[in-house]
């Protein structure tokens, strides 16, 4: 299961965040620090699997943002590596090459698509058409 997903930028600020189980606000805050630090030190040649306290972590790179999920130890770390290649793909297709700043200021979008891929923590669609199918629809009505 996924237990949350993490958008961070270079300087290690969260651009997006995403919990599929509780965690109160005061905790995040410090679990986030300790997942960025532990992600962002690591060199290109290093695993992109990390053991972190009673999960794990996998993490991605795309220019200048990181994209970390936490899963638990039953989880398969590859399906959730592409799960993250999946999702750039998705925004990409959506943006016309996704940017830093189209994840800030279309933050629900992003959001509405994050919620297609993922439901309650497990990974329901990965059909890129699917998935942007609720978003053009938006689209539609908002320019009508």
């Amino acid at each position: 299961m996924i237990k949350f997903f993490l958008m961070v930028n270079k300087q290690g600020q969260t651009r997006l965040s995403k919990y599929f189980e509780h965690v109160e606000i005061h905790k995040r805050t410090s679990l986030e620090a300790d997942v960025i630090k532990s992600c962002l030190s690591r060199t290109k040649d290093e695993c992109s699997f990390v053991e972190y306290k009673d999960f794990k972590l996998v993490y991605r790179q795309y220019a200048a943002l990181f994209i970390v999920i936490g899963v638990d130890e039953a989880e398969n770390e590859l399906a959730v590596y592409e799960l993250v290649h999946n999702f750039v793909e998705v925004l990409d297709k959506y943006f016309s090459r996704v940017s830093e700043l189209d994840i800030m200021f279309n933050l629900d979008k992003v959001h509405i698509i994050l919620d297609e891929m993922i439901l309650n923590g497990h990974i329901v669609e990965t059909n890129k058409s699917r998935i942007l199918a609720p978003l053009l629809v938006l689209d539609k009505m908002v320019e009508s």
